[in-house]
């Protein structure tokens, strides 16, 4: 059973960081590319980073350069840290990957941006 269990959302002030982990059991992590996605109230959801099993990496335009994604293989997490965070990075953070074309995403991760 695939599961994804994100942590290290925050409240915090603009021009902050954070770093958000994703945890993943029930598949070989090592084998797929693993993304972060986020919503804000009344959007839809949409890609923020993804890294491939050889370390690509690609952004969203709007994080290039403050957002960066890793992987740790051994310990099957995926990373997303950020810094120079904005008011409009507030949103809930998702961590996905798509196992057997089928999506799975975990619980989601709070994370405001506010002074």
């Amino acid at each position: 059973q695939v599961q994804l269990v994100e942590s290290g959302g925050n409240l915090v002030q603009p021009g902050g960081s954070l770093r958000l982990s994703c945890v993943a059991s029930g598949f070989i992590f090592s084998m797929y590319t693993m993304a972060w996605y986020r919503q804000a109230p009344g959007k839809q959801r949409e890609l923020v980073a993804a890294i491939t099993i050889g370390e690509r990496t690609s952004y969203e335009d709007t994080v290039k350069g403050r957002f960066t994604i890793s992987r740790d293989n051994a310990k099957k997490t995926v990373y997303l840290q950020m810094d120079t965070l904005r008011p409009e990075d507030t949103a809930v953070y998702y961590c996905n990957v798509r196992w057997r074309n089928q999506d799975y995403w975990g619980q989601g991760t709070q994370v405001t941006v506010s002074s």
